[in-house]
């Protein structure tokens, strides 16, 4: 990076990286959906805290922000460096709640809300607003320097450990205040080795300590800093001392410290050589930790379209069964071919076929001469079939496709997480199948009245009219000779045979056959669309935390054009 300004290439890549981050949430549950949802929302906290505003401000004030355990006295020691009791002290736990920034009043517009923390809220007052940054200027601190008192890393309250955390993520260099009851625990360890990986410039302040026992603790300190990379690190001493009305420690207890900070300060070219340190170390750790995000987004598409598939296959199921029920005779049984029967008059099918359309034709033509046959009785039945049958499909494939999302941890999740029982067809589908029946059967009645159009004044038309020519139709369309035996094939065959003949006595065979493909087609498609809105209940649910394709990809091509741009402007 040049010091003249940011690469424009860097800045570009940062700011689509962050935003690649942003649209992909991770919304389904997974095994590393959890720890990559942290990491990415830490790897967004950062761009926007410090990544990006140091990028494009270089020249701003070097942010020291102090954290460290609870109880180890952070804010006291703040207070003291600057000389005034600018952060809340106490012996309840946790005393910090709202970070405390002090910096010098020309450095004043270095932290409007637009330049560093973004999220958090400006004030110049004391509160216990977790969401609030409180601003303290102090014309004692030099220019150039800002300091910034952090919850506890360990705090009992996890929004405290959180803020903590994206504070420490924000800070050029993190003086980091342990002391001998507190410097062994493991929680701050893990910002320290996390700080070192990401070549975060680090001081040390070994706090409340007895003087009898700070040489031995110091030099363990010391040994486990080396042992973990952080051998380099400035390490100071603070004697455990009384301290004044104001509660200050002695200032030549403070003194080492504050001088330091105060040379960083004074020597712009030192602290450049801080910011530099800290901004490479976290632009470098970036690829490494966007392609960890990466894979877990490439596991929530292999879910989402698990998911997917699940449902897809539930209701494709489903319409195959209806349409393998429809022409394996399933609806020429039970009511269907009793008000058939009735209609036709067929109480002896079991003898000559040729004798049965015989006696039918003479009992349709005197049915054209007055004597009335119950056909709207065959209708209705179809109708009551149908929708039992459509019905029962629709069920059967939610409780199918919920059964398959329960067995992932992301479908359970998103079924608890639903407005409403997806596992269940749904309350309007029984008034929708009536619909789709009622307007297939209509089109039906259209299919037979436009092709007898020529055949109205016809004799065998006339004898059959247009609804029991319509209800032959939909008997033929209810037998294909597979699935049935025995019996079944006496009556149920046979009666499809008996409605194909009626047919084909009107508008011939060829006729037959492409009324019968177009009034099953049209069953087909108006079931499958019914299917389809039962489906998308449970599609809706999927996209309502939506995984787009391809977005691991997009997410890993950046952390490598990342990784290029970082090396080109590193070597220029």
């Amino acid at each position: 990076m040049s010091d003249s300004g940011p690469p424009n290439e860097l800045l570009g890549v940062l700011v689509r990286l962050r935003q690649g981050l942003v649209d992909n949430p991770l919304p389904l549950e997974a095994a590393d959906a959890p720890h990559a949802r942290a990491e990415r929302t830490a790897l967004i906290h950062q761009l926007d805290d410090y990544i990006i505003p140091r990028l494009v401000q270089m020249e701003a004030p070097l942010l020291t922000v102090v954290g460290g355990s609870t109880g180890a006295g952070k804010s006291t020691l703040v207070n003291s460096i600057v000389g005034s009791r600018v952060s809340l002290t106490g012996v309840l736990r946790p005393t910090t709640r709202s970070p405390v920034l002090v910096h010098n009043p020309a450095d004043a517009h270095w932290f409007d809300a637009d330049r560093l923390l973004p999220d958090l809220e400006r004030t110049d007052r004391a509160t216990g607003d977790q969401g609030a940054l409180q601003l303290v200027a102090i014309e004692d601190l030099p220019a150039g320097l800002a300091i910034l008192d952090a919850p506890d890393v360990d705090s009992v309250e996890e929004r405290n450990r959180v803020l903590a955390a994206q504070l420490l993520a924000a800070a050029d260099l993190w003086l980091f205040v342990t002391s001998a009851a507190r410097y062994a625990d493991q929680v701050p360890w893990d910002f320290l080795k996390a700080a070192s990986e990401r070549s975060t410039a680090v001081a040390v302040v070994l706090d409340r300590t007895t003087p009898k026992g700070l040489r031995e603790v110091s030099g363990h300190l010391a040994r486990m800093l080396t042992a973990r990379g952080l051998g380099d690190s400035p390490l100071f001493t603070v004697a455990e001392s009384p301290v004044d009305d104001d509660g200050l420690l002695p200032k030549e207890a403070v003194a080492p410290i504050r001088a330091w900070l105060d040379s960083l300060a004074a020597d712009s070219v030192a602290r450049t050589a801080v910011v530099r340190k800290t901004l490479d170390g976290a632009i470098t750790s970036l690829g490494h930790r966007t392609r960890l995000v990466s894979e877990a987004i490439g596991t929530q598409e292999q879910v989402a379209t698990q998911l997917r598939t699940d449902v897809t296959k539930a209701y494709a199921d489903s319409l195959a069964s209806v349409d393998e029920a429809i022409q394996d005779g399933t609806m020429l049984r039970g009511e269907v071919l009793a008000r058939w029967q009735e209609f036709v008059g067929t109480g002896e099918l079991l003898k000559s076929l040729e004798d049965r359309v015989g006696r039918l034709r003479d009992r349709l033509f005197n049915a054209a001469r007055g004597r009335p046959q119950p056909v709207e009785k065959v209708a209705v039945a179809v109708e009551s079939g149908l929708e039992t049958l459509i019905t029962e499909h629709a069920e059967s494939a939610a409780e199918r496709a919920a059964l398959a999302w329960r067995s992932l941890p992301a479908g359970a999740a998103m079924l608890d997480r639903a407005p409403s029982d997806v596992g269940r067809a749904s309350r309007e589908l029984r008034s929708q199948a009536q619909r789709t029946v009622r307007e297939w059967q209509s089109g039906v009645l259209d299919l037979v009245r436009t092709e007898g159009r020529d055949r109205r004044a016809t004799a065998r038309f006339l004898a059959f009219g247009v609804n029991g020519l319509s209800v032959a139709l939909m008997v033929v369309i209810f037998v294909h000779s597979a699935g049935l035996t025995g019996a079944e094939v006496g009556v149920a065959g046979g009666s499809a045979v008996v409605a194909q003949k009626i047919l084909e006595a009107v508008f011939g065979d060829q006729a037959v056959r492409r009324l019968a493909d177009a009034a099953r087609g049209d069953l087909h498609r108006r079931v499958a669309q019914l299917l389809a809105g039962e489906r998308q209940r449970f599609l809706d649910v999927l996209d309502s935390g939506p995984v787009a394709a391809g977005s691991a990809d997009q997410l890993l091509v950046l952390s490598h054009e990342l990784d290029g741009v970082r090396w080109s402007s590193s070597t220029a």
